[in-house]
């Protein structure tokens, strides 16, 4: 039998504005102490701010952009055998790779001391749209660790 508990997965949340399951997860990953409302805030303007100065008629192509543009295809796990602990290289579920860019984002972003939340955001979601940035060089760092593991690909289950 399985030791770990059974995964319920939440319904996904839309956003009011844009009716997008994804600003809805990053408001969700943005809000602390169940303040919504500036979470909200901080995102919508954040979107603005990234698309101020861009022909982009539509605002969340951005956001889909950078979250596309941080997604991990693999990832490395910790895996026993025998008395050795070995780095398996696995492919990432879609969701986890939606929830991992998302958070390496908010991240990065929370990182950038000095500034706003919403122009961090901004700034952080226009270099993940434009392939440079904290979060898509977490990626990076996150594929070459896998594929400098794939010798150990075989002992995955």
């Amino acid at each position: 039998m399985s030791r770990r508990k059974r995964v319920y997965t939440r319904p996904e949340t839309r956003d009011a504005r844009y009716d997008s399951a994804l600003v809805g997860a990053l408001i969700a990953k943005i809000m602390q102490r169940g303040r919504k409302s500036t979470a909200q805030r901080i995102v919508y303007s954040a979107i603005e701010r990234a698309n101020q100065g861009s022909e982009n008629v539509d605002p969340i192509e951005l956001v889909n952009r950078a979250i596309e543009n941080a997604k991990p295809r693999v990832e490395v796990k910790s895996r026993r055998v025998g008395g050795a602990t070995y780095q398996v290289p696995l492919e990432v579920s879609v969701n986890r790779q939606q929830s991992l860019a998302i958070r390496w984002i908010v991240g990065a972003a929370r990182g950038r001391r000095g500034t706003p939340m919403h122009t961090a955001l901004a700034n952080e979601l226009r270099d993940a749209a434009s392939n440079q940035g904290s979060a898509v060089r977490r990626r990076d760092e996150v594929h070459k660790m896998a594929q400098a593991n794939r010798a150990f690909a075989h002992f995955r289950w």
